[in-house]
């Protein structure tokens, strides 16, 4: 076999390669020849089909597959001793005018791209700090005390006030007319909890059981529902029950019912700490590798490959639809996507997993067998039962891979951020949560 390569544009290339003629033949013939033992026909014993039968039922789509077979391994060999890194998969065609005895094919395919990265001494990496105060683990002890609320009824003069759960009858019209779920009867809600338009929630503040009211409410441009987004309703509601919230207090006994280790006031802060303090700690991670990678893209130099562009931009499109499925979409699998809403997308994940790769490849960053072992152990730590954890993760091949694929970008944030030039920025709890 004889194979030239010839480049085309950028990382595209064109090899040609050459088949003899009496290769493909013979793998043809021994095909035919084992298929025969086995072929069911009409007419005939299993295993005594003569074999001009055989070749005339089967011939065409055993030849097809041996030329997709050889010339395949043919590529896959050429592509190898020429140590080229084929990205995607190549267009083969078969030439005409071949040399007799022989069979050529063109295969045009791409190679990755060389990944040049600049001095990380140049980028600038902002990185950004955070702490737990007692606030905020006193307001996430107060979101488990709103969690474990109970509610008595209120009398009929008692107005309602915030934190009251309300049980109403409502009934919307725009322009006169009712819109879908513009109507409800025995309706709750917790007033404040935001489950509500500020409006509505306004306008039921302060009635009492048995009071009707009509108000106007105007919904946001951007509201989920599309047909009422933007436009102006009259809504009548009817309060018929108003509920008072009751916090249970912050106690050794909430401690218990929360399932804390150390049934006590001190026990449950202390495991609220360790717990915000790992949310935090992960969330800093990922925000101050997003600056890493931002930093690391801006430094390197490379072409993309059209064959792997492509190939992301249908994970994402498949992902797409997955979600409208998930959503209830009728026929989510037709839904018109056009490539173009992930194309950019999908350039930034290429162009960044290239880098990166290369950035690991030049400098040794692969995650070893113990850094994988950490992270699972870290993850599994907020678990009841940790070890059951860690099993669950060690039985599954791509749940490692996964593990692994973050232990690599944690090695790549550092090895960054160790050569870039950092500037500190600390966050309040609550702008880190807020923001994440």
């Amino acid at each position: 076999m004889t194979v030239t390569v010839e480049t085309l544009e950028k990382l595209e290339r064109k090899m040609t390669l050459s088949l003899p003629v009496g290769v493909v033949q013979s793998e043809v013939q021994s095909r035919l020849k084992k298929l025969a033992r086995t072929v069911k026909m009409d007419g005939f014993r299993p295993g005594k089909v003569p074999m001009n039968v055989v070749a005339q039922r089967y011939g065409y789509s055993v030849h097809y597959e041996v030329m997709n077979d050889k010339v395949g391994e043919a590529f896959a060999n050429a592509a190898n001793e020429a140590k080229l890194r084929v990205a995607g998969q190549p267009r083969i065609t078969e030439k005409e005018g071949s040399p007799e005895g022989e069979m050529a094919f063109d295969a045009i395919f791409e190679v990755y791209p060389d990944v040049k990265i600049g001095d990380l001494a140049g980028a600038s990496v902002e990185k950004l700090s955070a702490e737990v105060t007692e606030e905020a683990i006193s307001k996430t002890i107060d979101i488990l005390r709103k969690q474990r609320r109970t509610f008595t009824q209120r009398s009929h003069v008692a107005p309602t006030q915030e934190g009251d759960r309300v049980t109403v009858d409502f009934e919307g019209k725009i322009d006169g007319e009712a819109f879908a779920g513009g109507k409800a009867e025995d309706f709750q809600f917790i007033l404040g909890d935001g489950q509500m338009l500020k409006e509505f929630e306004g306008a039921t503040l302060g009635m009492k059981a048995g009071e009707s009211k009509t108000f106007q409410l105007a919904f946001p441009v951007d509201y989920h529902g599309k047909e009422v987004a933007g436009k102006n309703a009259d809504f009548m509601v009817t309060v018929k029950k108003i509920e008072a919230a009751h916090l249970p207090e912050v106690n050794d006994a909430l401690a218990k019912s929360l399932g804390i280790a150390d049934a006590s006031v001190e026990g449950l802060r202390s495991d609220v700490r360790k717990n915000l303090e790992r949310e935090v700690k992960f969330r800093l991670l990922a925000r101050n590798k997003a600056a890493v990678m931002d930093a690391l893209m801006a430094r390197a130099e490379l072409d993309l490959p059209k064959a792997s562009v492509q190939a992301e931009i249908n994970r994402l499109t498949e992902g797409a639809r997955a979600e409208l499925k998930q959503r209830g979409i009728k026929d989510a699998d037709k839904t018109p996507l056009p490539e173009d809403l992930f194309r950019a997308q999908a350039e930034r994940r290429v162009r960044l997993g290239l880098t990166v790769a290369e950035l690991v490849r030049a400098n040794n960053l692969q995650a070893t067998a113990e850094q994988i072992r950490a992270h699972v152990d870290e993850l599994a730590a907020s678990y009841e039962k940790p070890a059951e954890m860690v099993r669950w993760y060690y039985s599954d091949n791509n749940r490692l891979a996964e593990v692994e694929a973050v232990v690599i970008e944690n090695n790549v944030t550092e090895f960054v951020m160790a050569r870039a030039v950092v500037s500190e920025k600390t966050l309040s709890f609550d702008e880190l949560m807020a923001q994440s």
